[in-house]
This record gives C-alpha cells, sequence and structure tokens, in this order.
C-alpha cells in the first residue's frame, strides 16, 4: 500500500492555533485531508511537533524533533518510519486535495516529483522517495527553504496543465493559513 506523509507540526500562528484541529465544514481541518488519501488507498502517517495539538485520529502519529520547525523536519522523520521506498507528502491545511490527485502522485517515478500552481513550485506537495533521505538531512541541517530544496531535488515539476486534470489547481493547491481562508473553504464547502 501506498503511504502518506500529513505535515501537522506547524504553530499555526496566523491562524490562531493548532491548524489540525482547526474546524473546517464540521470536521478537523486535517480531516479532509485525510479522508482523500483513504478514498486514495494510501495510508497516512501523520507528523506533528510534540506540543502540536491533534483531534483525535485514526491513523500513526508520529512526533517529529522540536528544532527545527521547519516542514523538511517531518518529512526526514516521515521518510525514516517509512515502510515503502517513497511517500505522497502533503499539508494537514489543504483541504480541497482529491484522491485522484493523491493517487496519482502516489503513482510517480522519480525521487521528488512536486507540483506547481499560479504562485510557482508547491514543494510540500509530491512523491518523496526514500533514497533522498541522505540529501534532504543535509538540506534541512542548513534549514534550506523548501522551494530551494524542490529546485536542488526535483526530478519533476507537474505544472497547472497536467494538474487540470484533477481540478482547478488553484482550488486543490489552497492551504487554509489564516481565520479569514477558513471562513472562505467553509463557505465553499457548505459548511460555515
Amino acid at each position: 500500500m501506498a503511504q502518506a506523509l500529513v505535515l501537522a507540526g506547524g504553530r499555526g500562528t496566523r491562524l490562531g492555533g493548532a491548524k489540525a484541529t482547526a474546524q473546517l465544514a464540521g470536521r478537523p481541518l486535517i480531516g479532509h485531508v485525510l479522508e482523500a488519501l483513504a478514498a486514495a488507498g494510501i495510508e497516512p502517517l501523520v507528523l506533528a511537533k510534540a506540543d502540536t495539538a491533534l483531534p483525535q485520529l485514526d491513523c500513526r502519529v508520529i512526533v517529529e524533533p522540536d528544532a527545527p520547525r521547519h516542514p523538511l523536519c517531518g518529512i526526514v522523520t516521515g521518510l525514516r518510519a517509512l515502510e515503502s521506498e517513497a511517500a505522497v507528502v502533503c499539508p494537514a491545511d489543504m483541504p480541497f486535495l482529491t484522491a485522484g490527485l493523491l493517487r496519482w502522485l502516489a503513482s510517480r517515478e522519480g525521487a521528488l516529483v512536486v507540483v506547481a500552481g499560479a504562485g510557482g513550485v508547491q514543494p510540500l506537495v509530491g512523491r518523496y522517495a526514500a533514497s533522498l533521505l541522505p540529501a534532504l538531512e543535509e538540506l534541512l541541517a542548513a534549514e534550506r527553504p523548501m522551494r530551494e530544496v524542490a529546485r536542488a531535488l526535483a526530478t519533476r515539476v507537474v505544472g497547472e496543465d497536467e494538474l487540470r486534470r484533477f481540478g482547478d489547481p488553484a482550488r486543490l493547491l489552497r492551504n487554509v493559513n489564516t481565520p479569514a481562508e477558513l471562513a472562505d473553504a467553509g463557505r465553499e464547502l457548505g459548511g460555515g
């Protein structure tokens, strides 16, 4: 079975608290991503800091080191725990990711396949091979920005034209960072 690393270790300061537990259309924000992964037949591993508030989850939670506070910390920790050769990576705050897109990403080949939208490369949505661990550990030690990681290691960037088969790329790649974005997503999903 394919596996996914769901990144939930961020502070959520712009949202005013833990993103994973923020309510969106009647359920925790992270629940939308987990539902898409379940529909895709992908086993989720949730990565979070020890102090991250999480709702009750029906999947494995892996506690990542307290430092550094960097998305790559969760990716590296998750890749070390994998039972497969690669994993789909996605953040807990992207409620519009679809099962079709996640399943398709899981089937891609290459060490690192990431997506790109109008805002550029989205390195937190992609397929990461465990073979990248040494390079990722080095980049994490240097605390390199995620877009720089993607530029250095991506074997393939999936652009908007390819993403359109799964829906509107702007919607698919939209994340929730602020109370206003949470409210907008809730209205769109008919729950707020």
